[in-house]
């Protein structure tokens, strides 16, 4: 007698062929699982092999391949613009060129990838799965760290959670940590047609457990950049959906702050430094403050196109005060200590005012908001919708953390997927397709029945 597969399975074997080039947004962001060896990691090799399935998809140019707009392409097609202008005008043409590859990659040919190659929200919500799942192995990883004693130096003690990137890398995780809570908050929110019961309640509690490593990383600048991005999302979801979620958040970080305060000294001084940096800052602000001077001065001396992609380390120092210390100490997660040489402003916007002048930050900056501008549009649009609530966290995390971090770092591909998820849902044609709802047999319980899901309406809005 013949075998024959269950027709569940036949659907998800079609399901995976017609979408199979999802899985080249999730490969880079798989791939940053793996410890970090080699300055271009395996995520950026991913990466490479996303924007050359793009290019196939645009050279081919199948009747149903997808298109860019005039307006994708003007967000996208002006900064990339930008950048090769401001190479050709920096001091050292031939020394701004690794940058000036590096800014292309993540704001330009990543998420231009990302907006041609996913095709329905199912694809960007298998790609928020995908970040969920790193973020607890980093944070995993990194509580384990903390617990015993073998993290990255802090205060004389191993114990700041890096997870696999390393004490060179400390922002790592706390990156990663953080957009899995946002990734992890959004499904929780909103689950999918015909999602099982244990969706909303796993993935909130994803979201919960994950402040325990956010926490022990000692990043502040991730832990105020969280905390606006949760707010954000919260306010869109709307009080009915979410005052449920906010007051669980609420308990769960009063808890996790006086535990904190009560186990660690060390998370409890420094969550009291995030008022003391105007009053009796520590040596990392005031180094923080030295490179942000200099970052202006460099601006000063070429304010419209800049010292050159990475060209604030060459000029670091003819900017800097004497304040500025010579480098950040840095041991533990298995490493020896070393001086690590403070190359950026750990400011994004100053970093791209230093380097590309008025001409780069203007068409970056102004890129950000239109695509802010464009995912707040269209969730008013459909209503609240996990991948419009994934994108805006998304992109109100990465405006405030950029006021206390810059790219850099292996961690920096994760953050060309973020942008390409918040294009895809600001500029793509595909976000604004009704999601079909889920077929009878797709919910059905062993023993149960199946229960009826709402039809959605044209623009996707619940009826």
């Amino acid at each position: 007698m013949a075998l024959a597969l269950p027709a569940r399975a036949v659907r998800s074997v079609r399901a995976a062929g017609s979408h199979g080039t999802v899985l080249l947004a999730v490969l880079p962001v798989v791939l940053l699982a793996l410890p970090v060896t080699t300055r271009v990691t395996p995520a950026d090799a991913a990466s490479l092999a996303l924007v050359v399935a793009c290019a196939v998809v645009l050279v081919r140019r199948r009747p149903a391949a997808p298109r860019l707009g005039a307006g994708a392409a003007a967000v996208l097609g002006v900064p990339a613009v930008a950048f090769a202008v401001v190479t050709v005008a920096a001091p050292d043409p031939a020394a701004a060129l690794p940058g000036f590859l590096r800014y292309l990659q993540v704001f330009v040919l990543v998420p231009l990838a990302l907006v041609l190659l996913l095709r329905s929200r199912r694809d960007v919500r298998l790609v928020a799965v995908a970040v969920v799942g790193l973020a607890l192995v980093q944070g995993a990883v990194g509580v384990v760290q903390y617990a015993t004693g073998t993290g990255a130096s802090y205060m004389g003690e191993n114990v700041r959670a890096v997870g696999t990137f390393g004490p060179l890398n400390v922002m790592g995780m706390a990156t990663v940590v953080s957009y899995g809570i946002i990734a992890a908050l959004c499904l929780g929110l909103v689950p999918p047609p015909g999602a099982p019961r244990w969706w909303r309640p796993v993935a909130l509690g994803c979201a919960g457990a994950l402040c325990v490593p956010l926490a022990v990383s000692f990043s502040r600048g991730a832990w105020l950049a969280t905390a606006a991005a949760v707010g954000a999302v919260l306010l869109i979801a709307g009080w009915r959906r979410a005052r449920r979620t906010l007051a669980l958040l609420l308990c769960g970080g009063a808890l996790l702050v006086g535990g904190a305060a009560l186990v660690s000294d060390a998370v409890a001084d420094r969550l009291t430094s995030i008022g003391q940096v105007t009053g009796t800052p520590d040596q990392s602000v005031i180094d923080r403050y030295a490179m942000w001077d200099a970052a202006l001065g460099m601006w000063r001396q070429e304010p419209w196109t800049g010292v050159g992609p990475r060209g604030f380390a060459e000029y670091r120092d003819t900017h800097a005060s004497l304040a500025l210390s010579a480098g950040s100490d840095t041991a533990g997660a298995g490493a020896e200590f070393q001086v690590q040489e403070l190359l950026s402003p750990h400011n994004m916007y100053l970093l791209l005012l230093s380097e590309q002048g008025l001409l780069g930050a203007a068409a970056v900056v102004g890129g950000w908001a239109a695509l802010l501008l464009g995912a707040v549009l269209r969730l008013r649009r459909c209503g609240p919708v996990d991948g419009g609530l994934l994108a805006t966290g998304l992109m109100v995390w990465l405006t405030v953390n950029f006021v206390y971090a810059d790219i850099g770092g292996p961690t920096t591909v994760l953050t060309a997927v973020a942008f390409g998820l918040v294009a895809w849902w600001a500029l793509a044609p595909a976000a604004l397709r009704p999601e079909p709802a889920a077929r009878p047999d797709a919910a059905v319980p062993p023993g149960g029945t199946a229960r009826p899901e709402r039809q959605p309406d044209p623009v996707g809005r619940p009826s």
